[in-house]
């Protein structure tokens, strides 16, 4: 009986595997591909919206079919299904996971942490061994001799950041604007005030319901979006059987050809409304933290991909017979469907339910580039990219699954202007187009490097990627950017925007860091300063809370010099966020002493991953306290109690990762120095006393002598983004009544 029931344990792990795959996929249909799937609704419409406009007869109309079938099959399954979700950094994706493997496997970026303290990490020893080849080597050293590579690098990075923001904002307006725009095909003289008011409330609606999480909001948009996929996928079967069979055709490129030979350059600039059809593709793998490779992978390839190809063969067969709906092709289409296939409404009736499944399935559409927003940001602020906002995770199993208040307002807020503002939605289209595409182009540079420095595939296979899907992108590109007047601007306002408040934010966050290391205190140099001051010790513990890894922070020689006194138990708590994902708990913590043990001074490094979930203060508490213990009770034992001078701390990093290698003691902690347990005896009669948290309330202003760029980024972006964030303390959500803040002026 027990080989039997070992003999199911497998199959009960994959099956139970298979079912959370399952469940996964479901779930990403309403959040990842809403994007995707809604696309159907405005892109012959607005391809047909230009000069291509002279050009309707049936090999104008199945070129665009035929490109639209290329480009969905290029980019979105090709590019991103089979190359780009490979790229994933333990499970996470978007632009920011690219980057932190190149910081995290090189020196190629700005936000590299890695020395001796994290060399030891498990997940730094899982990642991949393969030999170096020559032009890897070669692109490594570039960057590493040239700063400028690496900030052109970050700056490219935060380019592709700024516009998925910006996406956050013209997806929303874009999708639910043109579904609701179909009211006009049964109420011509409705004004459009009346369609803009509409838009505004189903925009407000779907914001209001992102605090449930992605969970949630996945199990309620997924039936919406599949009934949504059944529909066009079975009006785009018939339109293809009642109308024209033959645009099954346009599978050859042949048409493409064809295409450009007679339309030239009014086909070239029709490419800005096709690129409209990939619009959610970079979803698939910013949202990916919110599933898994394998299930949105399964749900493409098996349901949105042929229900897309099939709905837009479908509406292109409908064209070829119905040349004068160009502008409305997509909801003159359905009523025919449903009159001749169900016979359950007249025609007048039949509008209106589909109408309906067609705004909530825009409103699903819009999920997907809000939950990609709310990952990427959550990564850009805990690598000091982005200013310190609140971050709810709303899952207890998959902590991807997050959302941020200050971000979901601000969105709503720009989504309601632009809706507005704009009211049409060629405009806004010429918008959506120019910032899906470059979020795409950053991808594939950023791809390439990835390939060589990280995969150490061949350079040709590199180039090759870059060149095919480069081209590719860049002529969409370019046909894009001939619409730069006529809205086109608008994400580059906003991306702009949101490139200028990271770079300020990341350059004021590292110019405050850079502060605080050199100007450092040796503990020795503030102890002589004892008697004259007439230090004494109180009772507690008191955690001070730095930036640097060794020495004191000049924060807490200032509060001593003004306040002589400070806890009988100090703890200089440094906490960092690792260019990694997520860190193992036993790999959590770093600890190591200060001078002798008789001054009770500790180090202690926490390491967090970008997408890991902090402690509150009651947890940290107490999770510190028992590392604290742990280590002395290492420390003797592996005879590495030793007394570390202050003015030598640099050694204490090097004591704290030998100790951080060894095995985590997992059981309850027994001490049998006796010194070791008077010690923890001590510790535990000071956390009664009460434990206090010091923080230092800084103001980094710009030196008189700088520059007037570097005044104006310290002295007003970054001082207007700090004094607008979190503070420090309520992002840490530190207790009020145990916090001391010191107040610090740096002239940077």
């Amino acid at each position: 009986m027990e080989l039997e029931s070992g003999a199911q344990a497998p199959e009960r792990r994959y099956l139970k595997s298979y079912r959370t795959t399952l469940l996964l996929a479901y779930q990403s249909f309403g959040v990842v591909y809403g994007d995707l799937s809604t696309s159907p609704i405005y892109v012959y419409k607005s391809t047909f919206s230009g000069k291509l406009q002279l050009h309707e007869q049936d090999a104008e109309v199945l070129g665009v079919l035929s490109l639209v079938f290329w480009t969905l099959t290029l980019i979105p399954l090709l590019k991103y299904i089979v190359f780009v979700l490979g790229a994933d950094d333990n499970g996470e994706g978007g632009t920011f996971a690219l980057y932190s493997l190149m910081c995290r496997n090189s020196k190629m970026g700005l936000l590299n942490n890695l020395n001796t303290v994290h060399d030891h990490l498990s997940i730094y020893r899982l990642e991949t061994s393969q030999k170096e080849t020559r032009t890897s080597m070669l692109i490594k050293n570039f960057f590493e001799k040239h700063q400028s590579s690496r900030i052109v690098l970050l700056l490219v990075v935060l380019l592709g950041v700024s516009m998925v923001i910006g996406d956050g904002v013209l997806t929303p307006t874009m999708s639910v604007l043109s579904a609701v725009s179909g009211i006009r095909i049964k109420v011509p003289n409705l004004h459009e005030n009346y369609m803009v008011f509409t838009a505004c409330i189903v925009l407000m609606a779907l914001f209001a319901l992102q605090h449930y999480g992605t969970h949630r909001v996945g199990f309620l948009f997924a039936p919406i979006l599949i009934a949504w996929l059944c529909c066009i996928s079975g009006i785009g079967i018939y339109n293809i059987i009642k109308w024209n069979p033959g645009v099954v055709r346009a599978v050859s490129p042949y048409y493409i050809y064809n295409f450009f030979k007679i339309t030239g350059k009014d086909g070239w600039s029709s490419l800005g409304g096709i690129v409209l059809c990939i619009t959610g593709a970079e979803a698939m793998f910013a949202d990916l933290g919110h599933f898994s490779k394998f299930s949105i992978r399964m749900a493409f390839t098996a349901v949105v991909y042929p229900c897309l190809v099939l709905a837009y063969m479908g509406e292109a067969a409908y064209l070829t017979k119905h040349k004068e709906d160009l502008q409305k092709s997509f909801y003159k289409s359905i009523p025919v469907f449903l009159m001749c296939s169900l016979q359950l409404l007249p025609p007048e009736q039949i509008f209106w339910p589909v109408f309906v499944i067609a705004t909530l399935a825009t409103v699903v559409g819009s999920q997907a580039i809000i939950s990609a927003t709310f990952s990427i940001i959550s990564q850009c602020r805990a690598l000091g990219c982005f200013p310190r906002v609140k971050i709810i995770h709303t899952s207890s199993s998959i902590h991807g699954q997050i959302y941020i208040p200050e971000i979901n307002w601000l969105l709503m807020f720009l989504c309601l202007v632009v809706t507005i503002g704009f009211k049409c939605t060629d405009t806004i289209g010429n918008a959506y187009g120019l910032a899906v595409i470059i979020v795409m182009f950053v991808t594939t540079c950023l791809m390439f490097l990835i390939i060589v420095t990280i995969w150490k595939r061949t350079v040709f296979l590199a180039l090759l990627f870059i060149v095919f899907f480069g081209s590719l992108e860049l002529l969409y590109f370019s046909a894009c950017l001939t619409k730069v007047h006529n809205g086109g601007w608008l994400p580059l306002v906003f991306a702009l925007l949101a490139l200028i408040a990271m770079s300020a934010w990341h350059y004021g966050t590292s110019m405050k860091q850079s502060f605080e290391l050199q100007n450092k205190v040796c503990l020795d140099q503030l102890l002589s300063l004892g008697p004259s001051l007439g230090l004494v010790r109180v009772p507690g513990i008191g955690l001070i809370y730095t930036t640097t890894v060794t020495g004191i922070p000049p924060m807490f020689a200032h509060f001593v010099t003004n306040f002589p006194a400070f806890h009988r138990v100090c703890v200089f708590v440094c906490l960092q966020t690792l260019t990694v994902p997520k860190v193992l708990p036993d790999e959590q913590f770093l600890i190591g002493r200060i001078g002798p043990p008789e001054y009770h001074i500790f180090q202690c490094i926490v390491r967090y991953g970008y997408k890991d979930l902090r402690w509150d203060s009651d947890e940290f508490e107490n999770q510190l306290l028992m590392k604290i213990a742990e280590f002395l009770q290492r420390s003797e034992s592996n005879g590495e109690m030793s007394v570390v001078s202050g003015k030598h701390s640099d050694t204490v990093v090097n004591a704290m990762a030998r100790i951080g290698e060894t095995r985590e003691v997992k059981k309850k902690v027994r001490f049998r120095g006796v010194g070791v347990k008077q010690e923890v005896k001590e510790l535990i009669e000071e956390k009664e006393s009460g434990v206090a948290y010091m923080m230092g309330h800084t103001c980094v202003v710009a030196h008189e002598s700088s520059s007037f760029i570097k005044k104006f980024t310290i002295n007003v972006i970054y001082g207007f983004l700090r004094r607008n964030s979190r503070r420090p303390a309520v992002a840490l959500g530190v207790p009020h009544t145990s916090l001391i803040e010191v107040g610090m002026l740096y002239n940077v």
